[in-house]
């Protein structure tokens, strides 16, 4: 099923990201996560798709196709396009399909040191319309955004015309790049309705745990951390039974606060850890479903 149909009643949507084992574990390690993962009764999972080398995309798949087939949740499979040839990305798209995997979270992917960059997709849109173009409308095509500008573009105004091309190009809805602070959210999603850009826009919420993670995270993405957030994670850096609980309260408010917005499509990134998305899933429960 495409996951574009769940969003047409606009009910609340919940869903979660994972990612496959690295490639000295097995598949197998991760059937504890989405056991519990399965029994919060996401509406999609994503799977991110390892750049360069063919054994974390074989992962991909195999992964997506667990949860699909084992679980009845439909794979949302991320696919990088910057290290990868058309003939490459058509592999990839054919092992999609034979696999019955119809969803597609298109992006253009880091630039990796050791990992040569290809010409054919300089940009995630470049992947979308390739895609539509060879494909038609065989899959269901998410795009990404960033509400706090990509740290590549120059303005938002420039930001926002990248996202114009991408829905210009077949994308049918977006998955947003982690926040902490919701009125930078509500003011991308505006500004996307202005320009035109009218599908649905999923809010990226990431529980912080840990300093090292927050750190790693806004170098990696360029999200800004709120006054009222560094207060958190000064005060309790050094407990870290009191750091897990603020940070998992703080991002159940940031879900509170959207969905009384309005603003009801919440993806949640998990960093495979189970115990963040149940306590997660259960702090908002009665506000999603």
């Amino acid at each position: 099923m495409k996951i574009i149909n769940q969003f047409v009643s606009g009910r609340p949507n919940l869903s979660f990201e994972i990612y496959p084992p690295k490639h000295d574990s097995r598949l197998s390690d991760i059937t504890a996560t989405l056991d519990i993962l399965a029994g919060l009764k996401p509406d999609f999972i994503s799977v991110t798709f390892g750049a360069g080398g063919s054994s974390n995309n074989n992962k991909t798949i195999e992964l997506s196709r667990r949860i699909k087939d084992e679980y009845g949740i439909e794979p949302l499979v991320h696919l990088t396009c910057l290290c990868y040839s058309k003939s490459e990305i058509d592999d990839f798209l054919n092992q999609l399909d034979a696999n019955g995997l119809t969803n597609i979270l298109a992006l253009r992917g880091d630039k990796r040191e050791g990992v040569p960059e290809k010409n054919d997709f300089p940009h995630a849109s470049d992947l979308i319309a390739y895609i539509r173009r060879t494909q038609g409308t065989k899959f269901c095509i998410a795009g990404a955004c960033y509400p706090e500008c990509h740290p590549q573009s120059p303005d938002r105004i420039s930001d926002i015309r990248a996202i114009v091309k991408k829905k210009e190009a077949g994308a049918e809805l977006l998955i947003s790049q982690l926040f902490f602070e919701n009125g930078m959210f509500t003011s991308f999603v505006e500004n996307c309705r202005i320009a035109g850009i009218d599908v649905p826009v999923c809010a990226g919420i990431m529980p912080v745990i840990n300093r090292n993670q927050i750190e790693k995270m806004v170098t990696l993405c360029g999200a800004s951390l709120p006054e009222r957030f560094k207060k958190i994670i000064n005060k309790y850096d050094g407990n870290r039974d009191a750091l897990f609980d603020a940070g998992l309260s703080y991002a159940v408010s940031q879900i509170i606060d959207l969905c009384a917005n309005g603003f009801e499509y919440i993806h949640l990134y998990t960093m495979n850890n189970p115990a963040v998305a149940k306590r997660i899933a259960e702090g908002v429960r009665n506000i999603i479903r």
